[in-house]
């Protein structure tokens, strides 16, 4: 056990440096209430740098999100890109709406421009893909987006892009790592309050001027959306690029419309979470004309949810998986003539494939995260079942809530004018392809140590069925495969089903996504695939929750 005024002095050490009158104050109530317990979970380690940057709750110490954490980020990245000779590059800085978010920002420019690079900060809270386009568009040579996405609001994050305008992956983020680690003071990061720059609205207006080639021309432009931004920083962006489309300005959830913080109308501000989606709904069903869709981003609208009318009542909308959402873009892309690469995470639906074959397109997998799918050769089209798409992968190299929302009201309005619907294309692929159903067992824990137990006890007693059927192949996924490189995961193949499991890498959750794939003879056959796929995806919950004993 640590010793106690070792634990003191440590704590003392971090307070003399905390340049946050805040978190100063937050650190010497526990210093002076000697409350160990919560000094020793503060101060266990530091906050892990790795691809997906740093993301972590906010308050003092260095398990902690805070200016000491992100200014020692910030000159481990800076000592990075001097290390690459990028020794005078513009580094651009993006921010949501989230508590500190404004301070981690400045913070980060300080430091860039203290260490001799040039630093400039998006004009305002903006969605994440703005700061995407802006690397490119500004021929910056790194990025960084303060942000925790679709965490709860105790959480901020810290993202990095490189130049190509595309998230870190190894080994940028070991090295990065490493930079950060040599940082003994922050006394020795020097910091310039000065000398940076913020910038004006023409990004802004760059960014919105690329979102029209999303669209084709003369296509219909007559669907209306009902849309929430789930208090995150994606309504104006969004009111805007439908604005210069020509879309029906969208109806606003109003309780949700603005920035918040807090997010106080939901409990987790995801869209894919139970309950989130239901005042969007509420609004749909008051709204007249009837919507043709509901459309939601999560708080830093790099993420796309949609929702469809499915019955007769007011009430009856349902929320259209990632998959879906994803086959439906990819099918429309086709339709469209679309030319390049289409890529996917291995977690989403293997109907993206098929749809590529059908249409002579190349395909690839890749590991889970924007990060690999952004960086595949000629990429076009690239998803991911958690609500991530891009669609203009020459404008924003990553998932971008905005574009893909003006894709999808395209496609309504393309099926509106044929009397049909969303429900109506997805019947035509699954006629095509077969049905193609997926679910999400996600457990969520407190103690980090259940993931890890149940990923050992899935190496070590590999399930031999799931459902009654046979697995044909288990894959330890930490040992690479042919095409991709090593992954915590396990990847097992059934007959016309497959399951991945795996740590989340943002949240602390266990996550098994399930595929299975029915055959279907014809139209009137599809309310039976259905079911039996619908039970098929039940009992693998099942039997794969007792393999892993969560």
């Amino acid at each position: 056990m640590q010793d106690n005024s070792e634990l003191i002095a440590r704590a003392r050490a971090w307070l003399a440096e905390d340049p946050d009158p805040e978190t100063r104050e937050e650190l010497a109530k526990l210093i002076d209430a000697e409350d160990t317990a919560e000094l020793t979970a503060r101060f266990a380690g530091t906050l892990q740098f790795g691809t997906a940057g740093l993301r972590g709750e906010l308050g003092a110490g260095p398990m902690r999100m805070n200016r000491s954490v992100v200014i020692r980020a910030a000159a481990g990245l800076a000592a990075y890109l001097k290390a690459k000779g990028r020794t005078d590059g513009l580094v651009v800085v993006g921010y949501d709406a989230r508590h500190k978010s404004a301070d981690f920002a400045r913070d980060t420019a300080a430091v860039m421009t203290g260490a001799g690079l040039r630093a400039a900060v998006l004009p305002r809270p903006l969605p994440t893909p703005v700061l995407a386009f802006a690397i490119r568009h500004l021929g910056a040579v790194a990025g960084v987006e303060v942000t925790a996405s679709h965490n709860p609001p105790r959480d901020n994050g810290y993202k990095v892009y490189l130049g190509d305008g595309s998230q870190i992956v190894p080994p940028a983020d070991a090295e990065i790592a490493a930079e950060i680690a040599a940082v003994a003071s922050l006394h020795d990061v020097p910091r310039s309050e000065s000398g940076w720059e913020i910038l004006g609205e023409d990004v802004l207006a760059a960014y919105l001027a690329r979102t029209d080639a999303v669209l084709a021309p003369e296509s219909p432009r007559t669907a209306r959306a009902v849309y929430t931004a789930m208090h995150g920083v994606g309504k104006d962006t969004l009111l805007a690029a439908f604005d210069r489309a020509g879309f029906p300005a969208p109806v606003l959830v109003a309780e949700q419309a603005e920035p918040d913080p807090d997010f106080p109308t939901v409990a987790f501000p995801n869209p894919e979470e139970p309950g989130a989606m239901d005042l969007a709904f509420a609004t749909a069903a008051r709204t007249t004309p009837a919507p043709d869709l509901v459309i939601a981003n999560d708080p830093d609208a790099d993420r796309c949810a949609a929702a469809v009318k499915d019955g007769p009542g007011d009430g009856d909308w349902r929320m259209l998986r990632g998959d879906e959402v994803g086959a439906l873009l990819a099918a429309h892309l086709v339709q469209r003539g679309a030319r390049g690469t289409f890529a996917e995470s291995i977690v989403s639906s293997s109907l993206l494939g098929r749809i590529a074959e059908k249409a002579g397109l190349p395909y690839e997998e890749t590991l889970t995260g924007f990060k690999w799918i952004a960086r595949v050769d000629g990429l076009r089209y690239g998803y991911e079942e958690a609500l991530g798409y891009c669609v203009d992968p020459e404008g924003v190299r990553d998932k971008d809530g905005i574009t893909a929302a003006l894709l999808l009201t395209e496609l309504a309005s393309e099926l509106k004018e044929q009397g049909r619907t969303f429900l109506d294309l997805l019947d035509d692929l699954a006629l095509e392809h077969g049905l193609h159903a997926t679910d999400q067992l996600s457990v969520r824990v407190q103690d980090l140590s259940l993931i890890a137990d149940a990923m050992r006890r899935l190496r070590e007693q590999p399930p031999t069925e799931l459902a009654g059927l046979p697995v044909t192949k288990a894959e330890d996924l930490t040992r690479g495969t042919d095409t991709l490189p090593p992954t915590d995961g396990l990847r097992y193949t059934l007959d016309g089903a497959r399951v991945i499991v795996r740590p989340s890498g943002t949240e602390p959750k266990l996550k098994c996504y399930l595929e299975v794939v029915v055959p279907v003879a014809g139209r009137a056959d599809l309310p039976a695939a259905r079911a039996r796929a619908a039970d098929l995806l039940a009992a693998i919950k099942r039997d794969l929750s007792a393999a892993a004993g969560i």
